[in-house]
This record gives structure tokens, sequence and C-alpha cells, in this order.
């Protein structure tokens, strides 16, 4: 009887998850090993082995499974969790291929017929050109993920098209708690923290959508101004701005932070703009935050970080999300903040609300698939199914995190004139939201 190419990949793949496998495979030719009861990765066909064989690792599995030619039946959650944590015990010396292995593997491969030309990417991957964070560049790294469209994003967000994390003052198992609460939350909390009066001028670096402009115009009254890179969510915005009868109180402009000139503003934020700027321009970023507030104004940052080990965004997001995207620890970016002349007040930790937060979306992505593909494509569709699940994962297992941080521009003699305590801008569970012109507690 033959051997199959499912059995023939045994042997290296026990060693290279150092033990049992923690997943079922099936082989393009019907043959299977693994668990009975694991979810089962799907070789459709050999070119899936030639991608790891020209790009080892994560590129090379995302490559093939954004093609197609790896898939996963069952829970997709459940399968990367297993893979992955499979991989992290494959920490000794003996797990590793010595020079024969790799010999033996290379033959394998040419007896499966996986030895061939480098396979060419997928269409969903991107490809920017020109210096890193020129602003040219950024602008094509914002519009690959961002200018996706308008109407796919709406299948995935929340009403407010809100797109960063939640915060949820709700109970997440409550059915009648959801993440367009979690979205108004945090627009609150943000705007609480800030401290916003009627009439201050607010400027949003990164706006996204326009959630927070629209938010804050609306229940505190302010004069909001966004900048974005991306046409489409300018678009948006407007719309939205004409609809909501906010002509005059907010505007939006596609406009490079680098080039906001009608400085200070009362108050800026930037919500999970930061991870695109990169390391090397984060100084640049940090220095405008401050150039852009008046002294005594307040600055509040929600970012994403990643630990000293693994900084960056993986090879994945690099890829296909957020090209140029880059994370690092959070007291690192505190002191990028401080050393640009703010005063770091206050740091809360949300990690455990943006698995919450990634749990909605990816809820909504499932119930919508089919509109989904027809909006964007299948590559698409399976560039943030494994977008939105591997993020899940990371942040509940404590891999990367997300903070908010508020400061603000000193001011001689050292005055800030923030509040005694965080109580007084924290946004008390059960408290309506947009604590609005006459109840803010600030």
């Amino acid at each position: 009887m033959a051997i199959g190419a499912a059995h023939r990949l045994e042997p290296l793949l026990v060693h290279a998850f150092a033990g049992e496998l923690p997943i079922r495979l099936r082989a393009w030719d019907g043959s299977q090993i693994g668990p009975d009861d694991a979810p089962t990765v799907v070789l459709r066909s050999r070119r899936a082995l030639r991608r790891l064989l020209w790009a080892p690792g994560e590129l090379g599995l995302a490559q093939a499974y954004v093609a197609g030619e790896i898939d996963l039946e069952g829970d997709l959650a459940e399968g990367l969790r297993r893979i992955w944590a499979a991989a992290r015990s494959r920490q000794t010396p003996e797990a590793s291929m010595r020079g024969r292995e790799l010999i033996g593997a290379a033959r394998l491969a040419l007896r499966l017929g996986a030895v061939g030309w480098r396979p060419r990417p997928p269409a969903a991957q991107a490809r920017l050109a020109g210096m890193r964070h020129s602003r040219h560049r950024d602008r094509a790294a914002i519009a690959h993920h961002y200018d996706l469209s308008n109407e796919f994003y709406q299948l995935v967000l929340d009403p407010q098209m809100a797109y960063s994390c939640g915060y949820w003052i709700g109970d997440p198992d409550d059915p009648t708690y959801t993440v367009a609460d979690a979205q108004r939350d945090k627009l609150d909390l943000v705007c609480r923290k800030l401290g916003l009066e009627p009439g201050m001028r607010l400027l949003d670096v990164g706006c996204g959508w326009g959630a927070l402009l629209v938010h804050a115009a609306t229940h505190y009254g302010v004069l909001a101004t966004g900048v974005t890179l991306s046409g489409q969510q300018q678009a948006f915005i407007r719309q939205r701005i004409e609809e909501r009868g906010l002509t005059g109180r907010v505007e939006v402009r596609l406009q490079d932070y680098r080039e906001i000139d009608d400085s200070p503003y009362d108050r800026v934020a930037s919500l999970e703009m930061g991870e695109h700027v990169g390391q090397e321009q984060y100084p640049v970023y940090a220095a405008n935050l401050f150039r852009l507030v008046k002294p005594a104004g307040r600055v509040l940052v929600q970012q994403m970080s990643r630990g000293a080990k693994h900084p960056g965004g993986g090879a994945f997001i690099e890829s296909y999300v957020a090209p140029d995207m880059h994370m690092r620890p959070v007291g690192q970016t505190i002191e990028l903040i401080e050393g640009a002349g703010l005063e770091v007040r206050d740091v809360e930790a949300l990690r455990e609300h943006y698995v919450w937060t990634i749990q909605a979306w990816y809820a909504a992505l499932e119930r919508n698939l089919s509109a989904a593909v027809a909006l964007v494509g299948e590559q698409q569709v399976r560039v943030w199914r494994l977008y939105l699940v591997g993020s899940m994962l990371t942040f509940a297992e404590n891999r990367m995190g997300v903070d908010q941080i508020l400061a603000v521009k000193p001011v001689a003699g050292g005055a800030s004139g923030m509040p005694r305590t965080r109580a007084m801008y924290t946004l008390a569970a059960g408290a309506a939201p947009g604590g609005a012109f006459a109840d803010s507690v600030i």
C-alpha cells in the first residue's frame, strides 16, 4: 500500500512540535494523521509546502492560508491556540533540525513534489514602495487597510464605526450589553479623561470613521477636528456630519499628522494611530502631539503594545493588515511621550477589553460572511478571519496589550489643571453616556 502524504510528513511534524501533534492533518491525497478530536488542518495542495520551503514560519503559513492552499476545519481559534501552545513548548535543543535532518526534509519535499519556483504572494498581500514612513508610503499603507471598503467595515464594526478597543463596563456575557455599548462607554471615558467642555477645540489624530469626533461634538459641545490619510474614511465622516447636523462643529481633513498647522488645540486625542507611525518616527509623532496642544492641555493616546522580545507588528500583520506597523512595550512608549515634553498622568490597561471587542467583531464577520466575500473577495475575508482570531488569542494570552495614556502639557510653576483623583474622570458603571454639557464631572 502506498504511503500517504500526511504519513510521510508525520515524522517532521512530530519533531517540529517536540512530541504529539496538536492538530489533525489531512493532505491533498486524503491521507490523515493526528488526534481524531482535534481541529483539522487541510493541506489542499503541494503548493502550501512549497511556500513553507521558501518562507518558513508565520509568513509562509499566512500566504498559504490566504491563498486557500491551507485551511482549518473546526474552530479556527481553537486550532490556532493548540498550534501556538505546542510551538511555544518547543524550546528544547532537540527540537531544532540538524544538517542530516534538513537534508532528509529536502528529500521528502522533492518526493512530494513540493520543490519548485517560489510561488507568487497572494494578491491580498501589501506591496508598498518608497522609503519606510515617508509621507507617500504612509498614505499607501493606510489605504491598504482602511480603504478596503466602508461597506465592509460596516459589516464588522458597531454603528458608531469605532475601530479601536472598547470599554466594557457591562458584562461581556450579557447579550443586552453589546459592542456598541462598550464603544459608547469608551468614547465617553476618553471625553471625561480629556475634561472636554463646550466650546473647546478637540483634535483627533488618526480619526478613523469619526466616532470620537461625532460623540464629543454631540455630547460635550466641542468643536472637533479630525485628520486621516484614508479617503474613504473622510468621505464617510463628511456624510455623517451632514446626517447628524454637525456642519460647522466637526471638520475632517485628509492630512498627515506632520502637516497640521493650526495649533494650539485645547485637547488632543489619538486612538490606536501611534502603532502606524513607526519606530523611527515615533519621537516626531510625540513631538507633534506636544506642539499641537496648548499649555495645560491634555493629550490622550490609546495604543497597543508588545513585549520587548517581540516588537514590531509580526510578519502576517505587516504583510496583510497594517504594513509598517510597529508596537513596543508600553513603558517605552511612555518614555517617548515624556521625552517630547508631556507629563504622563495616568495609564490604564485595557487588554482583556480588546478580547471582548474582537470577539464581537469576529462574530459580526461570521454572520455576514457571504456579504463580506461579495464586497472584498475571498482572500481579504480569509485575511480578516486570521487577523481577528489571531489578535483575539494574542490579547487573551497576554502577548499584546492596549493602554490609555493620559498626559498634560506642563506650564510654568507646575500647575496641571488635572482632577485630584482618577475617580473624578472615570465613568462609573451604569452612568449615562455623554455626561454632557451640564453634568460633566470635570
